[in-house]
């Protein structure tokens, strides 16, 4: 078989991710200056399960409509439920008709994504897949021109990681390119990373023996987010926001990534993690990195990822002698969503009727550095809350001296940047304007900044931007093994401390669809401070 041809590209490239008009030539012109010019096979462990059919293929479909695929690929889904390649696909194509992930589905360019795509049937743990894998990739290499480069993708439960990582190397499919050989394999390993510091550790260990560190792509896919990307964009690209970007200016951080959802089938995974391994340790504890480090040397992995592990290495250290001065931990009981009656966490399936597992924790950090002295984070994720959103906020000081002559009209309150991460991806700042009228009365206005509204396209999907970045050898928005260790560091002390009292009595201790425990308000309160809840 073999790779696509000029006019399978002018297909795809006439079909950018949402795109139209005089701004899809441009972009996709733009876009296949970015395609990757090394081939490689990508090959996903666990491909049978959910990740694969909600986000990897979707985003590889998406991929393709822009043009950004290298020119030589396939995809080898490898797991123990039995297929075929022709299954693989079918069942795919009906899971890319219907995702919320493409935007348009178009038949012409699937019919030259789909021969791409092939399958195995076989044991993470036995040495027959990893032989039949071989001879699979040396197909690959002939049929798509792949050249010999390898994109490994751990989709699959944690348990399973050492097991593939240790026959990959075992079964010689991990080549690492030198000063003769161009050829390289990398790897990406999906969370949790380790369920402690300890395992995280040995983890990191385990892999090492097969792959080295510049190989190995840990994702996060919240940093694949444009708005979280923007990030860094909104704080060194304008010069107006890096000298009030300190204790001198900032009153306080706060950062929320609640669900609206359930753990829905996801109990037996829950009931080991919680919410504290399952967001702090890392979608929260990467956007504190990016809203506290320092600027960049240059914009390029190293630097960039140096500066968040500088951040880990400042926070202090939780005191698990006053863990209710700083922590909060909550699990949702039985509530109304949406005017529906919802079951508690404990009825859930798979579920423990006594669980002593969080589905809801705050958390109050303190930096140690010139920078952040003295300015508190507060960071808060739960399930069943009242609506899905992430969002960072920003809370500027109060104004120093207050010489209007306010009113009950006036609303005269700290300036506010609110960074929306999901699901209406943008910026808006809350400034004091005068009312009209012969007053000098003061109201509450809103600038906001919508990528949708702005660029009139949905940005990319994060496993879009990951995907492309890993193909391209760039691992800057992937963790590194000493931040993933750090922030386990600074978890440590309160998940040993909550996981000695599992048999907590005080849950559930918020009903579903409420903004969680009513101590995680006041976590806020004692410091005279408030939730910005939506």
């Amino acid at each position: 078989m073999l790779p696509m041809d000029t006019s399978t590209e002018d297909q795809i490239a006439a079909a950018p991710h949402a795109v139209t008009g005089e701004a899809e030539s441009s972009a996709t012109a733009a876009a296949s200056l970015l395609r990757p010019e090394q081939h490689c096979a990508f090959v996903i462990f666990g491909a049978s399960g959910d990740l694969t059919s909600r986000k990897l293929i979707p985003a590889l479909y998406n991929l393709a409509c822009q043009n950004l695929l290298p020119r030589g690929f396939a995809v080898i889904g490898f797991a123990v439920t039995e297929m075929d390649d022709e299954s693989f696909r079918n069942h795919l194509r009906e899971w890319v008709m219907n995702s919320p992930e493409v935007i348009v589905f178009r038949t012409d360019i699937w019919e030259n994504f789909e021969p791409l795509l092939h399958y195995i049937t076989a044991d993470f743990e036995k040495p027959e897949g990893f032989k039949k894998l071989g001879k699979r990739l040396e197909e690959m290499d002939k049929d798509h021109q792949c050249g010999g480069n390898r994109l490994y993708y751990t989709a699959t439960l944690p348990a399973f990681y050492n097991a593939i990582v240790e026959n990959l190397g075992k079964y010689g499919l991990v080549r690492h390119a030198s000063k003769t050989e161009d050829e390289w394999a990398r790897i990406i390993i999906e969370k949790p990373f380790g369920q402690d510091l300890t395992t995280a550790r040995q983890l990191n260990e385990s892999i090492h023996e097969v792959f080295h560190e510049e190989e190995i792509y840990r994702i996060d896919h919240y940093l694949g987010k444009e708005t979280v990307q923007n990030i860094i964009a909104f704080r060194f690209a304008n010069s107006i926001m890096e000298p009030i970007w300190n204790r001198y200016y900032i009153d306080h951080v706060q950062i929320t990534a609640a669900e609206s959802l359930g753990v829905e089938h996801r109990g037996k995974y829950y009931e080991n993690a919680g919410t504290l391994r399952d967001m702090f340790q890392n979608h929260l504890f990467q956007l504190v990195a990016l809203v506290a480090m320092e600027p960049p040397v240059r914009n390029d992995s190293q630097s960039v990822r140096d500066h968040k592990a500088d951040v880990m290495k400042a926070i202090l250290p939780i005191d698990p002698e006053n863990l209710g001065d700083v922590a909060v931990r909550g699990q949702y009981g039985p509530g109304t969503m949406m005017g529906a009656a919802v079951p508690g966490y404990r009825q859930e399936a798979d579920v423990a009727p006594n669980s002593a597992t969080e589905t809801y924790a705050a958390l109050k950090l303190m930096i140690d550095n010139w920078r952040w002295a003295d300015v508190p984070f507060y960071l808060r994720s739960g399930k069943r809350l009242p609506k899905k959103l992430t969002e960072i906020v920003v809370q500027f000081k109060r104004i120093p001296h207050m010489f209007f002559q306010a009113s009950t009209q006036d609303h005269i309150e700290p300036n506010q940047l609110t960074i929306r991460v999901q699901p209406d991806e943008g910026i808006s700042l809350k400034l004091g304007a005068k009312l009209p009228g012969p007053g000098m009365n003061i109201s509450q206005v809103q600038m906001n900044f919508s990528y949708s509204q702005a660029y009139g396209t949905l940005p990319a999907t994060a496993y879009e931007t990951l995907l492309l970045d890993a193909m391209h050898g760039d691992p800057t928005l992937f963790n590194r093994s000493d931040a993933v260790e750090l922030a386990w560091q600074v978890l440590e002390p309160l998940l040993d401390t909550w996981s000695a009292t599992r048999n907590y009595t005080n849950f559930p201790n918020y009903p579903a669809g409420t903004w969680g425990p009513p101590a995680a308000d006041a976590l806020m309160t004692r410091d005279g401070r408030a939730w910005k809840n939506g």
